[in-house]
């Protein structure tokens, strides 16, 4: 049985240009400590990046710990954007319909309605 790297192996790093970054697994086991520093990341903000270059290993709950991302900064009227998602990801997103809300910038739905560009998940298309 393959042991889960402690949560200590994760981290939530802030860059002084307000770009923020993941290293370490993104897993049922570290979701966790992760959580709470993505929250805070995302408060008060009008737009937030989260590089995910150094996600090492991913699951279901990274996935969902993205989505929950999402789901704050839409209800704080931050505009979220993923970066380098790794490619385990984007396979669980598109299993799941999910993988427009990883791709492209959130702009929440509040923001849309007041002419901000972009409503809503965006994939560089214009659907259809």
């Amino acid at each position: 049985m393959m042991r889960e790297p402690p949560a200590a192996d994760v981290a939530f790093d802030v860059t002084a240009d307000g770009r923020a970054s993941v290293r370490g697994p993104l897993t049922f086991a570290t979701v966790g400590a992760l959580l709470k520093s993505g929250t805070d990341f995302l408060t008060g903000r009008s737009s937030g990046r989260i590089d995910l270059a150094g996600v090492q290993a991913a699951d279901s709950a990274g996935l969902a710990l993205l989505v929950e991302w999402l789901s704050l900064s839409g209800a704080s009227g931050c505009t979220l954007k993923y970066e380098n998602i790794p490619a385990v990801f984007l396979q669980l997103a598109r299993l799941s319909d999910l993988e427009p809300l990883l791709v492209g910038d959130f702009t929440p739905v509040g923001q849309a309605a007041q002419g901000v560009e972009g409503s809503g998940p965006a994939s560089g298309s214009s659907g259809g």
